[in-house]
This record gives structure tokens, C-alpha cells and sequence, in this order.
């Protein structure tokens, strides 16, 4: 689970504008923004880096989902 929506809206982002700048659909982004596809690894620090937040930002820790 990810925290990518949260951060977008906190920070004004859209998510066609993060799929430009990750070079990934619009379609992509909207499915990890949703949780119903999780980035990998490396898109996850990509993300990060271009939101300018640390990964373990993007990231629900597994006791919040209770």
C-alpha cells in the first residue's frame, strides 16, 4: 500500500503531471495513486525523488491498515 495520492493532493501535483515527468501513462499512475498497482522499488525512489519526499513517505505502514 502506498501513500502516493495523500502526497500528491498535499502537495498540489496532479498525476498526469507525474506521469510526465516519470515518462509512465497516466493510466499507471492513477492504478498506484488507487493501490490497485503498486509501483516497483525503483519507481517508488523515482517517485520520491521527483515528489522530493523520502520513500518511506510514499509508503502505509502494515499497523495503519487495522
Amino acid at each position: 500500500m502506498n501513500r502516493i495520492k495523500e502526497v500528491l493532493k498535499h502537495k498540489g501535483i496532479s498525476q498526469t503531471w507525474l506521469s510526465k515527468q516519470t515518462g509512465k501513462s497516466y493510466t499507471t499512475i492513477n492504478e498506484y495513486a488507487r493501490n490497485v498497482r503498486q509501483p516497483s522499488l525503483e519507481d517508488l525512489y523515482q517517485i520520491a525523488e521527483i515528489l522530493q519526499v523520502s520513500a518511506k513517505d510514499l509508503l502505509i505502514d502494515k499497523t495503519e491498515l487495522k
